[in-house]
């Protein structure tokens, strides 16, 4: 059986809305959940679309919200194909958003959505393979790379790491942190 191949531009999908007053929080900020879920609707279209199948969110790494979004602005998002596993997907997502007024746009966030494509008996089936057309799909692929590096490495690190006694982490003042099973 051969693989079928499909160009990251062909993942390619961009969507834009208009943040609500209906969607702030207390501060009158557009509220970071409201943005992840719209975040993960564009995750699982560019995942649909490039997979041509039903997916479903495995991971989310890396949510910096790096600017607040405002009531008024047009939030937009762009995600692609950064890296294809056998039946898993790794999203990037570029959140901006822009001030319509003086049309000035602001870098929001950027994260890696992680899809698993199923078929329609809710079984992973595998996806296409990907082909990396610029430099910069090759870059972003290799950063995939070193994001799944790091996350066996942490994986790994939790089977290991040894912190020493709960004694001796109390003692250290090192932590802001105290026990008290008595409560």
């Amino acid at each position: 059986m051969s693989t079928e191949y499909k160009t990251v531009d062909s993942s390619k999908i961009t969507i834009s809305e208009l943040m609500l007053p209906s969607h702030t929080n207390f501060s009158g900020k557009i509220h970071g959940g409201y943005i992840l879920s719209l975040m993960d609707q564009i995750a699982f279209a560019c995942g649909s679309k490039f997979s041509g199948n039903y997916c479903v969110t495995a991971s989310v790494d890396t949510v910096n919200f790096l600017k607040p979004v405002e009531v008024g602005e047009l939030l937009t998002m762009k995600a692609s194909v950064n890296y294809v596993g056998n039946s898993s997907m790794i999203i990037g997502i570029r959140v901006e958003a822009e001030n319509i007024q003086t049309g000035v746009i602001k870098h929001c966030n950027s994260s890696y959505f992680t899809m698993v494509a199923k078929d329609k008996e809710g079984k992973n089936t595998a996806v296409p393979g990907l082909i990396l057309t610029t430099l910069k799909e090759v870059s972003r692929f290799q950063n995939a790379l070193r994001q799944i590096a790091l996350k066996k490495e942490k994986e790994y690190q939790k089977t290991i790491a040894t912190f020493g006694s709960i004694e001796n982490i109390l003692k250290s003042n090192e932590f802001k942190v105290k026990v008290d099973f008595e409560k």
